[in-house]
């Protein structure tokens, strides 16, 4: 194979197919010594050893191989040829011994296939050497017969060699000569099954080049791919046979750590991070028993876009979910078990519901009701966080058109994003696919995220948010006052909403200081061409001190609870004295 983690997943099936090949080979010598056994008691025993001796040599390959050294798999295969050489000689019909030699052509095989060209054809020679040797002095098979028999099998050579080069390229990148996304599925595949039979440790890596797309852009594609194939020259000089890498596509590498815990695999992806030819964010994650190779590439994608919305150029790893958790929710979400809870959105001028904000809702068949958060940390740890936005969306959609028909009146419908979510690749465009599978326009949805959720995220977020908003989508900054950036970011933030956290009425009604606080940050607000929204609104008191203060929007007990569509109230009515506002 063309690369070390080529030869790692290649070393694997070596063992297995040697094995199977002493196997085969014991079981025929095995029948060849029954025959025997009846006319030549000596022969029928030497062939009995022999058949042992294989079948106990495969038996350890079977268990133990992949634990050897390639000289030692070369040895293993050579040692094939010659026990099934010496099993032609000493076979006295020729017929037999044809039958018992054609097995040769299973060596040529296994050494095409899995060795270097040179080591190879050198085991074809020997192995078509003896067996040529053994047909003419042993039973004495006629010359021009064994000359056929040996042309089969350097025939066999030849195609089975140009086979195994393409197959081998198929699972091999052309560019830096790792594995690609198809090879190493199959050795994660591999890898998980052999850890769980073994009880074993196994952890993976996921990396992203920092700004790759710059590098192209700045440099062109050729510059690009030289460095893409330096970064993977470097990490194959700074990890061991037991690390197999993968180039999985464009600037994605991957690490398959076999024997390693989360965090033996957190320092070997930090070394590799350091000797980077440019910078990296990586993502860790260890597989947990019983656990598909889907969801932990899903976590390990999940931490590797946490170390990016972290600041980039660092490792980040993924906490051990809880498996059954995790599969339960996977199997919700594919069910359409995942419920919104809608609490309506008031115009305080008017009392007028004017939307309605849509929050997530588990209900485990033997927990009950699981808290958002409960499982929406369990969704973005094992890497359901997407599936899980995407569910919510159309459920949100569906009866946020039930209950405008009900209500006969158009809203807004407001929805929370993860940051996960955010900087996911492609976030937006699937977002507005979504919307418009299910008929809901951009201009009324409000998509609401933190305050500190768009600081740490900044420029995958930004660029998120911006493609959303030129498409219609209005943002909303969720828990306004509870985050570190405050005031200063009013100015920066995309934002078309602002939603006042509940901590700014608990002593509204109290504290003239507060209320002075409430009214400068709704005037500000007002400057800026940004809707405010109180949340939390639990008493008529409050509401009339933030309809004095300014406040258009609120939302809380008052107007009813977050409920689902078939439970929630008639809306709030329309003041007497205001007609319906804009």
């Amino acid at each position: 194979m063309a690369t070390m983690a080529a030869h790692s997943w290649a070393g694997r099936v070596l063992a297995r197919a040697t094995a199977l090949l002493y196997g085969v080979g014991g079981a025929v010598t095995g029948l060849l010594a029954a025959n025997a056994a009846g006319t030549d008691p000596a022969r029928a025993a030497t062939l009995g050893t022999i058949a042992v001796g294989a079948l106990v040599l495969g038996s350890l390959l079977a268990s133990a191989g992949t634990r050897l050294p390639a000289p030692a798999m070369s040895l293993a295969l050579f040692m094939a040829a010659l026990v099934l050489a010496a099993g032609t000689f000493i076979t006295d019909e020729p017929t037999v011994a044809v039958a018992t030699s054609s097995l040769t052509a299973l060596v040529v095989i296994d050494a095409v296939v899995f060795f270097t060209p040179a080591v190879a054809w050198t085991h074809v020679g020997l192995a078509t050497g003896l067996q040529s040797v053994a047909l003419t002095l042993g039973p004495g098979v006629p010359t021009l017969v064994t000359a056929g028999l040996v042309l089969s099998w350097l025939g066999i050579a030849v195609a089975i060699g140009v086979l195994a080069r393409q197959a081998s390229s198929a699972r091999v990148d052309s560019l830096t000569g790792l594995l690609n996304r198809r090879g190493w599925d199959t050795a994660l595949d591999e890898a998980i099954e052999r850890a769980q039979r073994r009880g074993e440790d196994l952890s993976v890596a996921l990396i992203d080049v920092d700004h790759f797309k710059a590098v192209n852009d700045l440099h062109g594609h050729a510059e690009g791919d030289a460095l893409l194939a330096t970064i993977a020259a470097t990490w194959r000089a700074h990890v061991d046979e037991s690390v197999v890498l993968a180039r999985r596509g464009g600037d994605e590498f991957a690490a398959l750590m076999p024997g390693r815990d989360v965090y033996q695999a957190l320092e070997q992806a930090e070394a590799m991070r350091r000797a980077s030819a440019a910078p990296v964010s990586c993502g860790v994650g260890q597989h947990v028993p019983g656990e598909p190779a889907g969801h932990l590439l899903r976590r390990t994608d999940a931490a590797l876009y946490a170390a990016k919305a972290a600041g980039r150029g660092r490792t980040v790893a993924s906490a051990n979910p809880d498996v059954g958790l995790v599969r339960d929710l996977a199997d919700a979400i594919e069910r359409g078990q995942i419920h919104v809870a809608l609490q309506p959105v008031v115009e305080l001028d008017t009392g007028y519901s004017r939307g309605i904000e849509a929050l997530a809702r588990w209900h485990h068949p033997t927990l009950g009701d699981i808290e958002p958060d409960q499982f929406i940390p369990i969704a973005e740890d094992g890497g359901l966080i997407n599936a899980l936005g995407a569910a919510v969306l159309r459920q949100a959609c569906a009866d946020a058109q039930a209950l405008s028909r009900t209500w006969d009146r158009e809203m807004i419908l407001g929805v929370n994003v993860s940051g996960r979510e955010l900087v996911s690749p492609g976030y937006a465009d699937e977002l507005l696919r979504v919307l418009e599978e299910v008929g809901w326009s951009p201009e009324r949805l409000v998509l609401e995220v933190t305050e500190s959720l768009v600081d740490a995220s900044s420029t995958e977020a930004g660029e998120t948010l911006a493609r959303l908003r030129s498409a219609g989508v209005a943002i909303a900054i969720d828990d306004f006052g509870t985050g570190w950036s405050s005031l200063s970011r009013l100015d920066e933030l995309p934002v078309d909403w602002l939603k006042l956290d509940r901590s700014f009425l608990t002593s509204l009604t109290t504290s003239a200081r507060r209320r002075a606080i409430v009214r400068a940050l709704i005037r500000l607000c007002d400057e800026l061409g940004i809707l405010v929204l109180a949340e939390g609104v639990e008493s008529r008191e409050q509401e009339d001190l933030l309809r004095g203060l300014g406040c258009r929007f609120a939302q809380g007990h008052l107007y009813g609870a977050a409920s689902l569509l078939v439970d929630l109230p008639a809306p709030p009515a329309m003041r007497a004295d205001q007609p319906p506002g804009a």
